[in-house]
């Protein structure tokens, strides 16, 4: 029921890696970068509670509750997918990341509340700890694959303001496996009809409409559990650190990583005098991408451990995520350390950040799960999900510009220092969850 997940993580892992870099290649400027990636976290807070009220509403004897938004989603996410690196202007490539971002969003929402609904209380730690494993082998994978396409002889070089063929062929056959796995899961994956379809009929009818479904969504946002609100407190500040990593890890470690920061047209690289300074930038943001998919490696490998152990075990849901981020964070800390010499180190650092990723993807969700009723799992996890764009919309809106320019003077590298010291942040708000919590 999970597989269609590893499409999913495809779409954002490429996402993730690669659209900072193409939104360098269409002329934009660091300082820039967080507002064009707004589309992503502005497209989730507007779709996820309306598709989780949706989901929850829907039966179809053949399509089930939450499968036909995997498929709708799936579709509209690999034409987005495919079109992206065709985009031959600032706007175009910022709005098809508004039309991704929202398909990805159709998809993946539904697909939390399937495990839920799908699984009894005592085998949720396991059914979200798996889901993680799948979303780590996507990332790992995606965000390769430019790495792995150059190796098999795909251009990875392009003319200033021109993307390369490795970044077509990559987001090609990115949209390619979306579609295939969704697909998969939509075949292979059966839903249960509502316990009571008399009363569940009768309730959609009585909630039909544009005014109730917005009334519907608002009173469960003030009724919420005091559970959610406690995590949407940890949540804020891990997920303002990993929107930072994706907005501008390419340009501070490019640049302070491997001295090959995005360059002026027609300047050489300040290393390698003989290089010019687009080709050492390609090959740099490359291995970063590169670098940054262990992150996805390390979070499968941390949620295959953690799938062994809550098969036979209950676990400290609080103390497992709270160690994590701690971890991520010093992973955050760790890459500014680094210099040339040492950049085959920079894959450990996202290895921790990783370990963090992985406790993100599955623990708040555990926890949130046992807190709210089975009947309204799709809009309660609609709503939790505000809570991780929420931060990314602060961030994008001049939150990480703001807090670089007053404290490190605007140095892009010192992006990686703020996400770090927010993923402390993030741990040390778990001290203040509802311990009961397990």
């Amino acid at each position: 029921m999970s597989f269609g997940f590893l499409g999913i993580q495809f779409g954002f892992a490429l996402q993730g890696g690669n659209m900072s870099r193409i939104f360098q290649t269409l002329g934009a400027s660091p300082e820039e970068l967080p507002g064009l990636w707004i589309a992503a976290p502005l497209t989730g807070l507007l779709v996820q509670p309306i598709i989780g009220y949706w989901s929850d509403r829907t039966w179809s004897p053949k399509w089930g509750r939450r499968r036909p938004f995997f498929l709708i989603g799936a579709i509209l996410s690999s034409a987005a997918l495919f079109f992206m690196p065709h985009s031959s202007a600032l706007w175009m490539a910022a709005g098809l990341l508004w039309v991704l971002d929202a398909s990805i969003n159709i998809s993946m929402e539904p697909f939390r509340a399937l495990v839920a609904d799908k699984l009894p209380e005592d085998q949720r730690n396991f059914g979200f700890v798996i889901q993680t494993l799948i979303i780590g082998i996507g990332t790992w994978i995606a965000s390769n694959l430019p790495w792995i396409v150059t190796r098999l002889g795909v251009k990875n070089e392009a003319p200033v303001g021109e993307i390369p063929d490795s970044v077509f062929y990559s987001f090609a056959i990115g949209a390619a496996v979306f579609l295939i796995t969704i697909l998969v899961t939509v075949w292979t994956t059966d839903e249960e009809p509502p316990a009571d379809l008399e009363a569940f009929q009768k309730e959609k009818e009585e909630t039909e409409g544009f005014l109730a479904g917005a009334q519907s969504i608002v009173r469960s946002i003030v009724s919420m559990p005091k559970v959610m609100m406690q995590l949407g407190v940890v949540q804020f500040f891990s997920w303002f650190a990993f929107f930072t990593m994706w907005s501008f890890a390419t340009p501070a470690l490019t640049d302070h990583v491997y001295h090959a920061a995005f360059p002026e047209s027609g300047s050489i690289c300040e290393l390698c005098s003989d290089v010019p300074a687009i080709a050492a930038y390609n090959d740099a943001a490359n291995a970063v991408s590169s670098a940054m998919g262990v992150y996805g490696l390390s979070s499968m490998l941390f949620a295959l451990m953690l799938a062994f152990y809550t098969s036979r075990y209950s676990i400290n849901r609080r103390l497992v995520h709270g160690v994590s981020l701690l971890i991520g964070g010093l992973g955050f800390f760790w890459m500014l350390q680094l210099e040339p010499e040492s950049s085959n180190l920079l894959k450990w650092c996202f290895a921790l950040i990783g370990i963090a990723w992985g406790s993100i993807l599955s623990m708040p969700y555990a926890m949130l799960s046992s807190a709210i009723p089975k009947e309204q799992m799709g809009i309660y996890m609609g709503i939790f999900n505000m809570f991780i764009v929420i931060p990314q919309i602060v961030a994008a809106l001049g939150g990480i510009n703001s807090l670089n320019d007053a404290i490190f003077s605007g140095d892009v590298s010192a992006t990686m220092l703020i996400a770090g010291f927010s993923m402390i942040l993030s741990s040390a708000s778990l001290l203040f969850v509802t311990k009961e919590v397990h």
